[in-house]
């Protein structure tokens, strides 16, 4: 079986990084799709997400995890694909509203396409990618948020 986890991922955090390692457990294979959003504002270009995805998932050792990306409609990524299981990272109850709708789009868009929801650790359940994004842009430390990794990234890119 496989799943897709569909994000922007800009930053990777370790609440992403923990979603992917518990699905990769579950499933014979794990799309990390990311997302290509031009109207977004994003501190990492779609390549640099991408490698920093990457070299997170060697480091973790995830053989059963592979990146993709995507833009438009998550179900039609879901259909090239041929994938019906989206997974999606809840951290509060106001995700479970946002996610449970969408989820209901998709569901009407894609026959038999199903969402499955996985809470968030405890530990990481307050780290968003773009509170990482608003430390990052006061050279804040973000070791907290993040892998060493990816903390190195966000060091290059934001000069400090």
């Amino acid at each position: 079986m496989k799943v897709i986890y569909p994000g922007s991922f800009d930053p990777l955090t370790l609440g992403h990084i923990d979603i992917i390692k518990r699905l990769s457990k579950m499933y014979d294979q794990v799309v990390v799709a990311v997302l290509i959003n031009e109207n977004k504002n994003s501190i990492f270009s779609l390549s640099e997400r991408e490698e920093i995805i990457k070299t997170q998932i060697e480091v973790d050792g995830l053989d059963n995890v592979v990146i993709s990306s995507f833009d438009g409609l998550l179900v039609n990524f879901a259909k090239d694909l041929g994938i019906k299981t989206i997974a999606r990272g809840l951290r509060e109850v106001t995700d479970y509203e946002y996610e449970k709708n969408i989820a209901m789009f998709n569901s009407k868009l894609m026959d038999g396409l199903e969402t499955i929801f996985l809470l968030s650790n405890p530990n990481y359940s307050y780290i968003s990618s773009s509170g990482v994004r608003e430390v990052a842009s006061f050279k804040g430390d973000v070791s907290s948020f993040v892998s060493r990794e990816v903390e190195g990234k966000i060091r290059e890119k934001f000069d400090y």
